[in-house]
């Protein structure tokens, strides 16, 4: 059987399972070269590159237990059969539709990459669309929902609540991704009423410069007064802004429980699903329905595209008629 006319003896099942171990030297070594183009020339954030990495291990393996040894052999019917393991779950793990849209993003990528660097005659996979995502606004909270939240995290005593309150108070004033806010060091932080702002180290290594309300300013200003001194005190003099109790930097995984226990304390409805992205919705959704401009929010998001903001800009049917209502001339009598 011809490559990329359909699978081998092995198998589609157990090509997707994307064993690394199993990549021909010529696909990994196309691999590796794509990657290290990312990290160089495009400046991609470390988990950003794991993740590309993984998709394309798991796709090498596809292509070499269908009989390939080099890309150059990849033709559009492996590059289907791969999307679709994908989806069947060949290999006992279905991928959802978003999920599925990553991986052929990520072999789009290499495809278009070999082919630039005469690794391969042609691109297979210029034909091949990533399957349709159902369309999903983002949950936002309603202003009350976080105000119930911010209060749950600062309940108690000691530093830790402190340090909580302090910490959900700034994702929420900035808007920033829970890494970007576990990553700020103290030097990153200007608290002066006047000009308050944080520096974030966002996707792809790219900073910004957002403004920090006065709430979130009082949370954090208390963190660092009366808190942080005392976390700080276990470890070795970590730079880092929130400080786990050893004293060293808070990873993503503690802030998202922090949130997670904050939640469940509030008794918000749908507390087990509050994660930190919905309050990064929540800031766009409420800057936006507070009249901010969609490009200033793309802005203070660290979005790359304002179609990834006007996600956010969707109205509600009761909105809609409250706009028609006063704008429309004959709509009232």
């Amino acid at each position: 059987m011809p490559p990329g006319s359909g699978p081998t003896r092995d198998g589609a099942a157990t090509a997707a399972t994307g064993d690394a171990g199993s990549v021909s030297p010529a696909l990994a070594l196309a691999v590796q070269r794509y990657l290290d183009h990312l990290a160089v020339e495009r400046g991609l954030a470390r988990n950003t590159l794991a993740a590309y990495r993984r998709d394309l291990d798991r796709y090498a393996a596809f292509l070499t237990a269908r009989g390939h040894e080099s890309a150059s052999s990849v033709g559009e019917g492996d590059v289907r059969a791969f999307v679709t393991a994908l989806r069947s779950g060949s290999d006992g793990r279905p991928l959802a539709a978003s999920s599925t849209a990553r991986v052929v993003a990520a072999v789009h990528g290499w495809h278009r990459f070999v082919a630039v660097e005469g690794l391969a005659a042609d691109d297979p996979s210029a034909g091949v669309k990533p399957p349709t995502q159902p369309r999903r606004l983002p949950r936002a909270m309603s202003v009350e929902d976080v105000a119930a939240l911010l209060e749950a995290a600062g309940q108690g005593e000691g530093p830790v609540p402190l340090r909580d309150r302090a910490l959900l108070e700034l994702c929420y004033s900035t808007g920033a991704r829970i890494s970007e806010v576990v990553g700020l060091d103290v030097d990153d932080l200007d608290l002066d009423p006047d000009r308050a702002s944080a520096r974030l180290l966002g996707k792809g290594s790219k900073e910004r410069v957002v403004p920090v309300g006065s709430f979130a300013c009082a949370a954090v200003d208390a963190y660092l007064v009366r808190a942080r001194p005392v976390l700080a005190a276990a470890g070795r003099g970590n730079p880092a802004v929130f400080l786990n109790t050893r004293g060293a930097r808070l990873s993503r995984q503690s802030a998202w429980a922090v949130l997670r226990q904050a939640a469940r304390r509030s008794g918000i409805a749908g507390a087990d699903e509050v994660s930190p992205h919905t309050l990064r919705h929540s800031f766009a959704t409420h800057l936006l329905q507070g009249g901010a401009d969609v490009r200033v929010v793309q802005e203070l998001l660290g979005h790359a595209s304002v179609t990834t903001t006007q996600i956010y800009t969707h109205v509600t049917p009761d909105s809609l008629r409250e706009v028609y209502a006063l704008a429309h001339p004959r709509a009232l009598g």
